[in-house]
């Protein structure tokens, strides 16, 4: 059986990354709804993430996303998340919403508007510098609409030499996390639409570039924790943007949906050696919040991967590797069954309380009065998000 005290240390080590956006308004492209104490620049955002943090214990970093968290001064940027308890972590690249990309960035057929991308992208890279930030995520909306809209063998190709010189300018300790998509906003070929692409483009990078699991972005049907086992056992898994999915890229909350699927996918990551930091897998939340608070949403997020995480932490592996040696698939199953119909938050709310935690984290948040406070203090000025 499990070492609780060992389930209870692997837990209280395990780190989530936010997103800056997460904190903002966001939402489908038909309608985003706005909420009120939302910060108006990317020092709320960190004010926000710190009460993320300050109640889960497991949430230190912060992804940004360039343009929309530009500022003068990253490195005071870093300072500010430094003094909150936080740290500076994946930095996004955005080439997607600009009108030269509406044909493609690195793939666009149009070499200026390929360098304009790739300066971008080379911008981000200094940003990365003055932040301390060790990946670049990218993710890229190139596609087309039509057959013979372009050549799909040629975009590769410029893509290929696009990623090539961005990898170049990588510092020792810097990673390409590449993500793909499956469709949207190309609707007949993406130039990333899966694992196996973004797999084939960061082997022939180099060992600095990996491949970024967005839980929303596969067919239906398909096994995400197949590519994660594969992935980890290739050593190319780089990281994760978890969030849900109904029907396609709905930014949900993580475990909304399919949590029997969270689990099984943080079931691989236990069992591939996932959680060692050494590992190099970054744990990403990728969410966009428009009808609920996004505090409280961010915070549930964090909580429901540290539910699946416990849960897989409790799978009993001797057991199971011996019904998998005896080909005695019901009793396989069966131990796999067991650790996910444990209710593991009394075991999360006793590692709370142990660590000087609330054991009720969204509780804790709503009792604060700070939802209130900020809703006061936050008047005038821009909020952050985009509008539809």
């Amino acid at each position: 059986m499990p070492d609780i005290a060992a389930v209870k240390a692997a837990l209280a080590a395990q780190r989530i990354e936010t997103p800056s956006w997460g904190y903002g308004n966001s939402g489908t492209r038909f309608k985003v709804f706005a909420r009120p104490g939302v910060p108006r620049d990317p020092y709320e955002k960190l004010d926000d993430a710190a009460e993320v943090h300050a109640r889960t214990g497991a949430a230190p970093r912060v992804s940004l996303h360039i343009p929309w968290d530009r500022v003068d001064d990253y490195a005071a940027l870093a300072a500010y998340a430094k003094e909150r308890g936080l740290e500076l972590g994946a930095i996004n690249s955005n080439t997607f919403q600009d009108d030269d990309y509406r044909l493609g960035s690195v793939c666009h057929p149009d070499p200026k508007v390929r360098r304009k991308a790739v300066d971008h992208l080379l911008d981000c890279v200094d940003i990365m510098d003055a932040t301390g930030s060790k990946d670049l995520k990218l993710w890229f909306a190139d596609g087309t609409n039509y057959p013979g809209q372009d050549d799909i063998a040629a975009r590769q190709d410029r893509l290929a030499e696009s990623l090539a010189e961005v990898y170049a300018r990588l510092g020792d300790d810097q990673r390409i996390l590449l993500e793909y998509k499956l469709f949207e906003p190309a609707f007949y070929a993406t130039d990333v639409p899966d694992w196996g692409t973004s797999y084939a483009h960061c082997l022939r990078l180099g060992p600095k570039a990996r491949v970024v699991v967005d839980t929303g972005h596969h067919a239906p049907g398909t096994n995400i924790e197949f590519i994660v086992a594969f992935l980890l056992r290739e050593g190319r898994l780089g990281g994760f943007d978890f969030n849900s999915r109904f029907y396609a890229d709905d930014d949900l909350m993580a475990g909304a949906a399919d949590p029997f699927q969270l689990f099984r996918i943080m079931h691989e990551v236990v069992r591939g050696g996932g959680l060692d930091p050494a590992a190099g897998v970054a744990f990403m939340l990728d969410q966009c919040h428009n009808v609920e608070a996004k505090v409280p949403a961010v915070i549930r997020s964090v909580m429901n991967v540290q539910e699946a995480t416990a849960k897989a932490l409790l799978v009993d592996a001797g057991a199971l590797a011996a019904a998998q040696r005896a080909g005695d698939v019901l009793a396989a199953n069966a131990v796999l069954m067991d650790a996910y119909n444990t209710d593991v938050r009394p075991l999360l709310r006793e590692l709370r309380e142990e660590r000087g935690l609330d054991p009720d984290p969204v509780a804790a948040t709503l009792r604060s009065g700070r939802l209130e406070r900020i809703a006061a203090e936050r008047v005038g000025g821009a909020q952050a998000g985009w509008g539809a």
